[in-house]
């Protein structure tokens, strides 16, 4: 009943730890030119997808539930919310919190925004640049891993499991605005109801078009996004 509270820091851990390797070597090398990024972290998806697949098998993987965690919350008009999603509502909710807390009053989340606004200047203070960039890439593999935890709470957990969420999440940073942490919350709530409010009436795929294509649409008119980073930098 309580194996989650061990798989989610160990996630965090391990996750994290194969993400300073992969920034250490091999996107270090690549900053600056970001379609060979894509290119190389697509590459990589798949070498650890088929790692994964020759260690565990291609069949789905099944995760209990805890007891906890059993059973929904029914109201009178029909909505039924189950406990399992509660908890990772709440479990993203405090994620997103500790992470706000992280960036604003620690020396760490200071020089990752120092960094991250002006990383000429941020290297002339005596911010170590190239170490900055891998914990924070650690940082948000840690966070991936963990919220693979909670998605095994919701779904059978397979070497794709992350697949289909990886155009909501393009989506989410693209509406909400790279950088931007609000802009994450607020983008994915939003997209996230528009997608449910859709599906009723055009189904999930037309419904995905339609936000698609709206997405498109705005970003003609915001580039940066709803919650664009304000300021100025000094670049070369």
């Amino acid at each position: 009943d309580y194996s989650l509270f061990i798989a989610v820091p160990a996630a965090f851990l391990v996750a994290g730890a194969v993400g300073v390797g992969i920034e250490r070597g091999v996107i270090r090398f690549l900053y600056g030119r970001p379609l060979e990024t894509l290119l190389a972290t697509w590459g990589l998806s798949l070498i650890l997808q088929q790692t994964v697949r020759s260690i565990f098998g291609p069949t789905n993987k099944e995760v209990g539930t805890p007891s906890w965690m059993s059973g929904a919350l029914e109201f009178d008009s029909g909505l039924v919310l189950t406990y399992n999603r509660l908890a990772i509502i709440f479990f993203a909710l405090a994620v997103l919190a500790i992470l706000m807390l992280l960036l604003r009053y620690t020396a760490f989340g200071l020089r990752m925004r120092a960094v991250t606004q002006n990383r000429g200047m941020a290297s002339a203070m005596g911010i170590r640049t190239g170490q900055i960039d891998a914990l924070t890439f650690g940082l948000g593999s840690g966070i991936a891993g963990m919220a693979g935890v909670a998605l095994s709470q919701i779904d059978n957990v397979s070497p794709n499991l992350g697949q289909a969420y990886i155009v909501d999440s393009f989506m989410v940073v693209v509406f909400g605005g790279v950088g931007n942490l609000w802009g994450t919350f607020f983008g994915g709530m939003s997209l996230g109801l528009v997608n449910k409010f859709l599906e009723p009436y055009a189904g999930a795929v037309l419904g995905k078009i339609i936000v698609l294509v709206a997405i498109i649409l705005f970003i003609q008119r915001r580039p940066r996004g709803l919650f664009a980073l304000k300021g100025r930098a000094v670049e070369n």
